[in-house]
C-alpha cells in the first residue's frame, strides 16, 4: 500500500521521509497568518497543477525536486497526486499557521471535489521541529474528516478571509472540537488585533514585556525552541516585523535597535547584521507608559497591516478587548 503524507513543516517531512513512514512527503510552507492574502484565483492556483505560477506558490515549492522528481510529482496538483497514493495524512503541527493551512486545504477540496476526501488529518502536540518523527502507527492521533467536518472547514476559512473578523469570532458559536486546537488558535489569532487600551496587539505587548526585564538584545525576544515562553502565533520574519514597527516609527516604544528594516538585505550584508544582532535594547519613557496603559500606541502612530483579510488601518480599525473578548468596531 502507498502513502502520501502532507506536512508543514519542511523539516520534518525531510525526517519522516528518511525514517521511511511514507512513499513520499509534501510540505507546505505558505505563511498565511501574516500579510495580505492572495485573490481566491491565486489562492485556488496554489493547489492546482502547475502552468505559470511563480516560485513560492505552488504546493510543491517547499519539497526538494529531487524526491519530486524520483516520485514522478513534479507540477502535480493536489488533488490529482492525492489520488496516486492508497493512504493519504496531512501531518498539521500545533501552530496557527498550520491550522490555517488545514482549513485552506479542505476548504479547497470541498470546491473542487464532490466527493469526501480520503485522507486523514494527525495532529502534533509538540511543534514539528523539535521532535522526531514517531515511528509508532497510532500517534499522532488520528482525525478522520467528515462531510459535517468539511464544510464548517470551509466555513472557517471563509471566516479568516471575510473583510472584518466579526465571523471568524462568531466560529466560537459552533462546534470546533473536531479539530485539536483549533479553538484555542481562533482566540489566539484574536488576540493579535490591537488593544483599545494599548493600541498593540499580544505578542508586541509580550515583546515590550521581555525588553522590560533589560540586558536584551533583538532575538532575545524572538521565537526559539529552547525558550520558555514562545511568541504563540508569528514566526521568525514577522516578529522581525513588529520589532521594527515598535522601533522605527513616529513615537517609538523600543529604543536601541541600532539596525534595519529587517529585511533579506539587511540578513545579506554581515556587518549590518552583526549591528543588530548586538543592539541593546531598551524601553523609551513612551514604551513603559504603553506598556502600563497610560498610552496607547495607536495614537501615535499609524497602522497599515492585514489580519486575514482584514485590513487594519487608522481609519478602520478592529480591535479586541482581552477582558470583554469582544471585537470593538471601528468608530
Amino acid at each position: 500500500m502507498t502513502k502520501l503524507i502532507v506536512t508543514t513543516d519542511s523539516s520534518i517531512a525531510g525526517a519522516i521521509q528518511q525514517a521511511g513512514l511514507a512513499d513520499l512527503v509534501i510540505a507546505v510552507e505558505r505563511r498565511l497568518v501574516w500579510g495580505r492574502l492572495p485573490s481566491d484565483a491565486e489562492l485556488d492556483a496554489f493547489f492546482a497543477p502547475r502552468t505559470t505560477q511563480p516560485r513560492g506558490l505552488h504546493w510543491l515549492d517547499d519539497t526538494p525536486s529531487w524526491r519530486l522528481e524520483e516520485s514522478g510529482a513534479t507540477d502535480r496538483g493536489f488533488i490529482e497526486l492525492l489520488g496516486d497514493y492508497d493512504a493519504v495524512e496531512f501531518w498539521r503541527g500545533p501552530e496557527p499557521n498550520a491550522q490555517l493551512i488545514l482549513l485552506w486545504l479542505l476548504d479547497y477540496w470541498r470546491r473542487r471535489h464532490d466527493a469526501n476526501p480520503d485522507f486523514v488529518v494527525r495532529s502534533l502536540f509538540l511543534g514539528v521541529r523539535d521532535v522526531d518523527p514517531p515511528r509508532d502507527e497510532s500517534y499522532p492521533p488520528v482525525v478522520g474528516i467528515t462531510p459535517r467536518q468539511l464544510k464548517s472547514a470551509s466555513r472557517a476559512w471563509g471566516a479568516y478571509c471575510a473583510p472584518t473578523p466579526e465571523s471568524w469570532r462568531g466560529l466560537f458559536k459552533t462546534d470546533l472540537h473536531w479539530l485539536p486546537q483549533l479553538a484555542h488558535h481562533a482566540m489566539a489569532l484574536l488576540q493579535e488585533l490591537p488593544r483599545p487600551d494599548s493600541g498593540l496587539g499580544a505578542t508586541e505587548l509580550r515583546i515590550l514585556q521581555l525588553i522590560a526585564r533589560g540586558g536584551l538584545q533583538p532575538f532575545d525576544v524572538f521565537p526559539g525552541r529552547r525558550k520558555q515562553e514562545e511568541l504563540p502565533v508569528y514566526g521568525y520574519w514577522e516578529v522581525g516585523e513588529l520589532l521594527d514597527g515598535l522601533a522605527r516609527c513616529d513615537r517609538p516604544a523600543v529604543a536601541g535597535l541600532d539596525e534595519g528594516p529587517f529585511s533579506l538585505e539587511m540578513h545579506n550584508d554581515s556587518a549590518r547584521f552583526d549591528r543588530y544582532k548586538r543592539s541593546q535594547l531598551s524601553l523609551t519613557a513612551f514604551g513603559k507608559a504603553v506598556l502600563e496603559g497610560a498610552q496607547n500606541f495607536r495614537r501615535h502612530n499609524r497602522i497599515d497591516r492585514w489580519w486575514g483579510g482584514t485590513h487594519l488601518t487608522d481609519e478602520r480599525l478592529w480591535q479586541w478587548d482581552n477582558e470583554t473578548r469582544a471585537l470593538v468596531a471601528p468608530e
